[in-house]
């Protein structure tokens, strides 16, 4: 039996949770962690089998594989622990992980794992097939409902007024590095995707807000020396932060699926 523990009590993990609970593959939730422990107790209401909620060191001793499922600015303690420990860690961070490249070094030192979860981005599996030749280009568009970025902490320091929107507006074209570092919490798709690719450092983003959407959408063309492609994704957010599309916890479970699964289906 391998025995999970998510670091995050919130929307990505309570998803998360309930999968572990129903599925037939040896999956058992054994702890929880969360920057509010009393609400994470009383979500437990929501379980078959409620789970202690204790702090991060005991969460990964607990544990074999650790869903990151916690904010942003708590991704670095999260992971230097799960990995110093020489476990798995799961998440959908990219763009901590890719403004933190000593996680790696950490993780090969120690003997731990790092699983990026796709979250909202589709095709990696091509991406990554083309990388092993020569990839000249690689684009991401990405176009949010107001709502998914008004709060966005680039949005707020250069005080661009979404309220009044009536157009779409492109408040950001730059590298996928820079766009990691200028909205840390709302582009992971556009860090995974540099860092299947050419980089992030190469990979074109641009970032909309558009008040005729419902949906964030993701945009990628890909030029290389074995395909060119396009890729075009419409997430359907959660009704409790509708800056996370239902998908991303989905593609969580799927990486927790892959881990412990017979065959697996895609590289």
């Amino acid at each position: 039996m391998t025995y999970v523990g998510i670091a995050g009590f919130g929307t990505i993990g309570r998803v998360v949770a309930r999968h572990i609970e129903t599925s037939d593959l040896p999956l058992t939730l054994a702890a929880v962690s969360a920057g509010d422990p009393a609400r994470a107790a009383a979500a437990m209401a929501a379980l078959r089998q409620p789970v202690p909620v204790v702090d991060t060191a005991e969460l990964v001793a607990r544990c074999d594989i650790i869903v990151d499922s916690a904010p942003t600015a708590a991704f670095r303690a999260i992971a230097e622990t799960t990995l110093r420990a020489g476990k798995t860690l799961v998440t959908v961070s990219g763009a901590a992980l890719m403004q933190w490249p000593d996680a790696i070094e950490i993780a090969r030192a120690h003997g731990g794992r790092i699983v990026l979860a796709t979250g909202a981005l589709l095709g990696l599996d091509a991406v990554r097939a083309a990388a092993i030749g020569t990839i000249h280009s690689v684009t991401m568009v990405t176009r949010k409902p107001v709502k998914s970025l008004v709060k966005a902490e680039y949005v707020v320091r250069n005080a661009i007024d979404l309220a009044a929107l009536t157009a779409p507006l492109k408040i950001f074209d730059g590298s996928a590095l820079e766009g990691a570092i200028a909205f840390p919490a709302n582009v992971n798709v556009a860090a995974a995707l540099g860092m299947a690719g050419v980089g992030p450092a190469r990979t074109r983003l641009e970032i909309w807000a558009d008040p005729a959407l419902e949906r964030n959408t993701h945009r990628i063309i890909v030029d290389s020396d074995s395909a060119r492609f396009e890729l075009a994704i419409e997430n359907i957010p959660t009704v409790e932060n509708p800056g996370t599309g239902r998908i991303t916890a989905q593609s969580i479970v799927a990486a927790l699926n892959d881990l412990v699964s017979p065959i697996r289906i895609g590289t």
